[in-house]
Order: structure tokens, then C-alpha cells, then sequence
């Protein structure tokens, strides 16, 4: 009984470490629309239609962001969906293919003919969590969401190795831990493994407000650790392009 009870608790704990190192995937996907009736048209389907039909294949916080600044010329619409695995990914369509409300509610984004598009163009990107940020964060912020900021930072690296070089930097040398120190509310960090621009990493960090915003990055600018990290030789030159996206959740975004 006692060696039982023994194997029964090392097997249990083989496997919460296992979990443990199990990292999310992430997919964003992007939409790009030319009007105000387009964008009308994909709010009402991701609200009434695809965040509920997620939510009942049991992924329950999915976000969705619109930029700060509107470009009428290149309407977008962000959506953010952690999976537990990629396993989980692979199998979402064929849950919704099977999801009779789902079919039902996004009826007229789904089955929208040829000449009356919903949008112009539909980019995804794949991501996988980072080692020391294995899943999502929800943010605490205490501002409404009409307020909040909400930054998405793309870094490209000139070569596969310099990436992978960059994702230590955030792990190893623990960039992620300043950023925690410093109350950044990252809701993710993950490298791009597909993707249209490679190789590449994202993370989301956010603010109640833009003047919050800038507040935190004056202080990480200013923080030792970072001073220190980012004058370390071996992290030079691993990044050859940054972007920088200020989005606001919609009413409707679980995040």
C-alpha cells in the first residue's frame, strides 16, 4: 500500500511538471478591411459568432484590439487565441464546422458571396510562448477599456540564430523578469513560427492609459538591471527591425 501510494504520488508529480512546461500557442490574426461596413460586418461576427463558439470549445479569453490610430486606407481588426497546444489548434475548425450556433450566428460572414466580401485580407501569424512566460496573462488594470493601451511589439532578428539569441536575452537574461518587476502587465511574449515576417518575436504589455505608458518605459530606460542586460556583448545586434502597434480592446474582448 505504501509503495503504491509512493508511485501514485511521483507519477502525479511527473506529470504537473510535464504541464508545466507545456507552453501555449498563439494565433493573430489580422484583419484587413477597406470600409466602415466591413468593419461593422467582422465586429458583429466575432462578437455574436466566433469569441462564443471558442468560449464553448473551451478556450475562454480571447482578445480583440483595434489600432489607436485608424488608417482609413487599411482598416484592422486584431484577434488574439491562446491554445493549450498545438494539438488544440489543429482540431478548432473541425469543432466549428461542428458547432450548429456557431454555423447559425455567423451565417452571413461565413457563407458571404464572392462580390460581397467581408474583408480585404485575412493575415494570421503563429507564435509559441516563451519558456519563462509559458501562457497567457490577463492584465490588471483598473482603467476603463476605452482608455487602456495596449502595445504589441514586433522584433525581427537578421538571422534564425540572432532570434534565438533575442528570446534568451527575454529567458536566460531575464528581460521578462524587469519587465515584471516593473509592472508591465505583459499579457504574452512568443516567437513567430509562422508567420509573414521572419524570424521574428512579439509580446503584448499593457497600460491604463498612455501617460502610464510612457511612464513605464521612462523607468525601464532608466532601470539598473536593464542598463546592465542591454550592454551584455553576447546580446548585441539581435534585433534589425522593431514595430511598435498601439491597440484598445473592443467592449467586447475577454482581455
Amino acid at each position: 500500500m505504501k509503495f503504491s501510494t509512493f508511485l501514485l504520488t511521483a507519477l502525479l508529480l511527473g506529470y504537473f511538471q510535464l504541464m508545466a512546461k507545456e507552453r501555449q500557442c498563439y494565433q493573430i490574426k489580422i484583419y484587413h478591411l477597406k470600409t466602415a461596413a466591413q468593419e461593422a460586418r467582422v465586429d458583429s461576427f466575432l462578437q455574436t459568432a466566433y469569441l462564443p463558439a471558442l468560449h464553448r470549445a473551451g478556450i475562454s479569453t480571447v482578445g480583440v484590439f483595434k489600432p489607436v490610430a485608424v488608417d482609413t486606407a487599411d482598416i484592422r481588426i486584431y484577434v488574439l487565441v491562446p491554445f493549450r497546444n498545438m494539438d488544440q489548434l489543429l482540431q478548432l475548425d473541425r469543432k466549428l464546422s461542428a458547432d450548429k450556433a456557431f454555423r447559425e450566428s455567423g451565417r452571413s460572414y461565413l457563407e458571404a458571396a464572392w462580390n460581397d466580401i467581408p474583408y480585404n485580407r485575412l493575415e494570421s501569424i503563429l507564435l509559441q510562448a516563451f519558456p519563462d512566460a509559458p501562457v497567457m496573462t490577463m492584465p490588471a488594470l483598473s482603467a476603463p477599456k476605452t482608455e487602456r493601451i495596449y502595445e504589441l511589439r514586433s522584433y525581427e532578428s537578421p538571422t534564425e540564430q540572432y532570434h534565438v539569441n533575442k528570446v534568451q536575452m527575454f529567458n536566460d537574461g531575464d528581460e521578462i523578469g524587469i519587465f515584471r518587476k516593473l509592472g508591465f502587465n505583459a499579457v504574452f511574449y512568443g516567437s513567430v513560427l509562422s508567420g509573414s515576417r521572419m524570424p521574428n518575436l512579439m509580446y503584448m504589455t499593457t497600460f491604463n492609459n498612455k501617460a502610464d505608458r510612457d511612464a513605464h518605459w521612462k523607468s525601464f530606460s532608466a532601470d539598473p538591471d536593464w542598463k546592465k542586460l542591454q550592454a551584455m556583448p553576447v546580446y548585441a545586434h539581435n534585433v534589425s527591425k522593431s514595430e511598435i502597434t498601439f491597440l484598445r480592446p473592443t467592449d467586447y474582448s475577454d482581455i
